[in-house]
C-alpha cells in the first residue's frame, strides 16, 4: 500500500499526479456531499479517511478513529474503502447488485473497491454507499462485530 506523509487532505491531493488528483478530488466531492453528519475528514494511515472521531467514540481496538470510508492513490489504482459495506452482508449484496447495473467491471476486495481511471468510477453509486450508515449505526455494528469475536 502506498502511504503518503502529507499532513493535510489538501497537501495529499496536491502531491498527486494530475490524473489521480482529478479522480481523488471527484471522489472526495461525492463523499463529502453524501457523508452523514458526524463523520470527520482526516488523514489516517497515509490516505484520506472519513471517521467517527475519537471524541465521539474512543473505544476502538487500536486507539485510532473508527474509519468509515477511506481514499488512497495506490501505485496501480485508486482505492475507495467502504467499511459500511464490509461486514454488512445486506449492504455488500446491494452494492454489488447496483454496481452490476452500471455495466462497469467491479474490482473489489473485502472493503476496497479499486479503479484505474476517473471514468471507471460510478460516482453516484459511491455516494449512495457512503450515505448508508450514520455514525451511530456504524458504531453499533462495529460493537456487535467486536462482541462476537
Amino acid at each position: 500500500m502506498v502511504r503518503s506523509d502529507a499532513q493535510s487532505v489538501e497537501q495529499y491531493i496536491e502531491d498527486l499526479p494530475e490524473d489521480r488528483r482529478q479522480a481523488i478530488s471527484a471522489l472526495r466531492q461525492v463523499i463529502l456531499a453524501n457523508l452523514p453528519e458526524g463523520y470527520q475528514e482526516m488523514m489516517l494511515y497515509g490516505g484520506i479517511s472519513y471517521v467517527v472521531p475519537l471524541s465521539e467514540y474512543p473505544d476502538t481496538y487500536n486507539g485510532q478513529p473508527l474509519a468509515y470510508v477511506s481514499l488512497a492513490s495506490q501505485k496501480n489504482y485508486i482505492s475507495v474503502y467502504l467499511m459500511g459495506c464490509y461486514g454488512n452482508p445486506a449492504a455488500e449484496a446491494w452494492f454489488k447488485e447496483e454496481y452490476a447495473k452500471t455495466g462497469k467491471a467491479l474490482d473489489m476486495g473485502k472493503s476496497c473497491v479499486r479503479f484505474k481511471r476517473l471514468e471507471d468510477i460510478p460516482l453516484d453509486l459511491i455516494g449512495q454507499a457512503v450515505a448508508l450508515e450514520t455514525p451511530a449505526a456504524f458504531v453499533r455494528r462495529y460493537e456487535l462485530a467486536r462482541a462476537t469475536r
